[in-house]
Parts: structure tokens; C-alpha cells; sequence
């Protein structure tokens, strides 16, 4: 009843109660938390209840020469004679879980942050968006989304969007962009779709940072794997690299093409080749260029198949991937077909402008300034003497590195990201976002840096000799395309610091007596 005490017998029970609840508890918690700290290093692995019985001293026995290390004394009373080996495991499992856990958050809490910076940029500065499209590190003549609004807006009066000469892209980006709100009313819904596009493509480079494929595949094994950056970390180096940030601001639909490259290695890994290689057609077909990563990405995926599904000759796979590509391709450009009212038109505009360059605008590449300086006689010559140079890669590195595919991978990012025909920052992020995989072989590399300096100088001066040339008329052409040298420059030393760091790592096991010797060209 109201204001009435418990009786004084009940009282005291009660407290009693209480009081034994609350030590065992504390007791246990304090085991667990002792546990935690001392386990990873003073802990031998737990052996198996049939080890623990086989060898005599039960395990009661194994349970107590665990606890030694560490002081611990479980509290008999929580449960009557447990086994030790139980509570052992028990813990271990408690630890994985609650390391799990705070993963989850770290990753939660990167993405979460990247998402709210880049809001953020968008509604703090609502001329920061025009003011990077129009830029030439961002914007390329097949990844403008000046472009792209000037197409989608021929295209939604029905003109064919190829009609004005401006829009060299992708048919199937224009019903894309056609079902958001007008970009100039309501710019929240682009700005949104973007930033969705860079956490798919975060996830999916998790996920491969997760695997471990890059310091430990199915032929290769790194002695140096341990040495490792997290993958939340790898991920928050993706998601706060300047130049991905820029190219999200900017709205360049090269992010489409990153995110869809970064989840065809995602699935390859993960076992699923089908969608790896579809995840790759679409890349294609977006910009042509990432049809050359298929020789490693098929040897990726061949090297990750799940066993029930495993096709054991090489050949065989790689056939039918290579269909699937095929198939993919022909059903993608079919559907641009019937969406230029029936007219291959698009082919010449998109893929053939990449072929024949027949857009000088300037960029961070080295094809622009040279083939304005070409003799029309000669320029026929030099465009395939480039496309070659530029197609030779993939099938010498994937015959070199067969052990590493996804070093291959890595090293052909950054080769397009160099010598491709319309480079921008897009490119040089996801390959600046997939070296950190290679932690381990970074002890190896010889010119940090130098190659540090170098894409530091080259960023910083860029934007400066561009507006010497083109807006002060201080200076000239030759501005702009030093410093892009200077910005290729930086990138090959990179590209081959890392070939050198992996081929070093694979050539230390063959030869464990040269470990940590210097070598030198004769």
C-alpha cells in the first residue's frame, strides 16, 4: 500500500540480493575486461576439448594454465564448476564481437562524415558546384556535366542530343538524369545522387580492402601481408582524398565510371564473376577505356571462385566471361540504340571522338597539345602509335604478375590515369585510392617523396599557369602543358615505384639471402 515500508526481513533479503548480484557481476565484467587487455599477447591459441582430454589433465586443467598468465579467477559461484576452456572461448568470441562492432562504427562514422562534408560544400557554397564543372582538371570533353546538361536538354525536347556537337557521353546517363528535378530548381537531388555514388564506391573498395587479395591471393603470398592499413581507413582515404571530393563537387560523370570499376574488383574477389563482368561492361560502356582492366579482372575473379562453382580450366572461364562481356556490351549499346531514335549516330560521337581526339580541349593529359601541334599527314600514325602504346599494357603486366591480378589492376589505373585521351582527377583518385592496399610493400618503394612533392607541385601550380594563359594572357599554352607534364611526371614515378615494390616482394621470396640488399642496375 501507499507509504507503508516493506517489512525489515524483506528489506534486508532484498539488499542481500542486490549486493550478491552486484559482485558477481562486477567480478565477471572485470574477468572479461582483464581478458580483453592481456589475452591477444600473453594467451596461447585454446586447444580443442579432445586436446585438452587426450593430454590427461582435462579441461579443468588446460583452463587454469590459461588463467595463469594472466591472474585471472573466474568466479566459481556465477555458475557451479565452470569449465574453463568454455569460458575461455566464450570471451575470445565476446572480443571478435566487440571488435566487430566498433568496425561497424568506425566505418559507419567515416562514411557518415564523407557524406556530411560533401553536403555540406554543396549547401555552404552553391557556387562551388558551377565553379568546378567548368574546370579542365575536373571536366573533360567526355565527362562534363555542362555536357550533359546541354544533351538532356536537347534530349528532353525530343533533338537528338548529339545534334549540337557539345555532348560526347554515354546515351543511358541522359533518362538517368532525366528523372531528377531540374538541376537549377532543385540541385539537392543531384548533389545526392553523387554523393550515393562515392559511399557505392567506398563500400565496394572496403569490401576489396577487407579480402587481403593484395598482399595474400590464391599464388602469392606477401611475407610482409601484416603490414596493413584498415579498411575503414583505406575507405576514409577514398571518401576525404581532395581530388575525389573535387570530382564529386564538380559532378564529372567519371565517378560513375570509378564506382562501377571498384565494384567489378569488389565482386571479382567476392566470387561472383557474372557480375563482375557486368559491373565492367557498364564501365565500358560509359568510357571505353576500362575494357583493357577484363585480361586481369578475368584472372582476379578465376583466382577468387567459390569451390562449388569453381570451373577448374582457366580457358573455359575465361571464354565465358568474355561472353558475358560481349553480351552485356551488345545489350547495352542496343538499348542506346533504340534510344537515339534508332540511329548508331551516338557511336561516332562517344567512342569514336575518344579514338580519333577530335576534341583538343585542354586538359591534365599529354595527347591535347601534342596532336594541335601535328601535321594533319602525320596524325593519322600518331593516334594509333598512342592507342597502342596504351593497349600494350594490359596483357605483359597480367603475364608478369599472374600471381598479383590486382596489382595488375592497380598499375593499369594509374597507366590510363597518365596516357588515356581526356584524363581528369577522376581518374588519378581511384588510382591514388587503391595504392594504399599495397601497405606492405610501401617500405620497399624508393621515391615517396619525390612522387609526393611532385603531385603536390603539379596540383598547386596547375590552376595558376591555367589562369596565366587563359584569363591573365601573361603567358602561353606552353604553361599549362609543362605543368601537366610535370603532373604525368609525378604519376609514373608511382606507377613504377610500385612495380618495382611488388616485383622486389615477389623476388625476395624467390631469393630470402637478398632481403633488405640493395640492388642496382649494371
Amino acid at each position: 500500500m501507499v507509504g507503508r515500508s516493506p517489512p525489515g526481513g524483506m528489506l534486508s533479503t532484498l539488499k542481500r540480493i542486490c549486493s550478491t548480484w552486484h559482485r558477481q557481476f562486477s567480478e565477471y565484467s572485470g574477468a572479461i575486461t582483464e581478458l580483453w587487455r592481456k589475452a591477444p599477447a600473453a594467451l596461447p591459441a585454446a586447444p580443442l576439448p579432445s586436446q585438452a582430454h587426450s593430454e590427461g589433465g582435462g579441461a579443468a586443467k588446460q583452463g587454469r594454465e590459461l588463467n595463469q598468465p594472466s591472474g585471472l579467477q573466474f568466479n566459481r559461484n556465477y555458475r557451479e564448476h565452470p569449465p574453463e576452456q568454455a569460458v575461455y572461448t566464450n570471451n575470445i568470441r565476446w572480443r571478435d564481437a566487440m571488435s566487430d562492432t566498433m568496425t561497424l562504427r568506425g566505418k559507419a562514422s567515416v562514411f557518415a562524415g564523407a557524406a556530411l562534408l560533401r553536403l555540406i560544400l554543396f549547401l555552404a557554397f552553391p557556387g562551388l558546384p558551377d565553379l568546378l564543372t567548368g574546370r579542365v582538371e575536373i571536366s573533360t570533353p567526355v565527362t562534363s556535366f555542362k555536357r550533359l546538361q546541354e544533351g538532356l536538354f536537347l534530349y528532353t525536347n525530343n533533338v537528338s542530343p548529339y545534334d549540337g556537337g557539345v555532348f560526347h557521353q554515354a546515351p543511358l546517363l541522359l533518362p538517368l538524369f532525366s528523372l531528377l528535378p531540374d538541376v537549377k530548381s532543385w540541385p539537392i537531388f543531384t548533389h545526392l545522387l553523387y554523393i550515393v555514388v562515392d559511399l557505392l564506391s567506398a563500400e565496394a573498395l572496403y569490401k576489396i580492402a577487407e579480402s587481403g587479395v593484395a598482399g595474400n591471393s590464391k599464388l602469392f603470398t606477401s611475407p610482409r601481408r601484416a603490414n596493413r592499413f584498415g579498411s575503414a581507413a583505406i575507405a576514409a582515404g577514398f571518401l576525404f582524398n581532395p581530388y575525389t571530393i573535387a570530382t564529386c563537387i564538380g559532378r564529372s560523370t567519371g565517378v560513375f565510371t570509378n564506382c562501377a570499376i571498384l565494384l567489378a574488383i569488389a565482386k571479382a574477389i567476392q566470387g561472383s564473376p557474372f557480375n563482375a563482368m557486368v559491373a565492367i561492361s557498364f564501365a565500358s560502356y560509359l568510357s571505353m577505356y576500362p575494357i583493357l582492366l577484363l585480361p586481369p579482372l578475368v584472372l582476379l575473379a578465376y583466382d577468387c571462385q567459390v569451390e562449388k562453382r569453381r570451373i577448374a580450366c582457366i580457358t573455359k572461364f575465361a571464354a565465358t566471361n568474355v561472353a558475358v562481356v560481349l553480351g552485356c556490351v551488345v545489350s547495352l549499346l542496343g538499348m542506346s540504340f533504340l534510344l537515339a531514335n534508332n540511329s548508331w549516330e551516338f557511336l561516332a560521337r562517344t567512342y569514336g571522338i575518344q579514338l580519333t581526339l577530335s576534341d583538343l580541349t585542354p586538359n591534365v593529359g599529354l595527347w591535347w597539345y601534342f596532336f594541335i601541334e601535328m601535321f594533319d599527314s602525320f596524325r593519322a600514325f600518331f593516334l594509333g602509335v598512342f592507342w597502342l602504346h596504351l593497349a600494350a599494357y594490359p596483357a605483359a603486366l597480367s603475364i608478369r604478375l599472374r600471381p598479383q591480378p590486382l596489382a595488375v589492376l592497380t598499375i593499369l589505373l594509374g597507366i590510363f590515369s597518365i596516357f588515356k585521351p581526356y584524363p581528369s582527377l577522376a581518374d588519378a583518385s581511384i588510382f591514388l585510392s587503391v595504392v594504399p592496399l599495397f601497405r606492405h610493400v610501401f617500405p620497399l618503394m624508393r621515391y615517396a617523396f619525390v612522387t609526393t612533392s611532385t603531385l603536390l607541385y603539379a596540383t598547386f601550380l596547375g590552376p595558376a599557369f591555367y589562369h596565366l594563359w587563359i584569363y591573365a594572357g601573361s603567358g602561353n599554352a606552353n604553361f599549362f602543358y609543362a605543368i601537366t607534364l610535370v603532373w604525368s611526371l609525378g604519376q609514373s614515378l608511382l606507377v613504377t615505384d610500385l612495380t618495382f615494390a611488388v616485383l622486389r616482394d615477389e623476388w625476395e621470396i624467390e631469393r630470402p639471402e637478398m632481403v633488405g640488399k640493395e640492388i642496382r642496375q649494371i
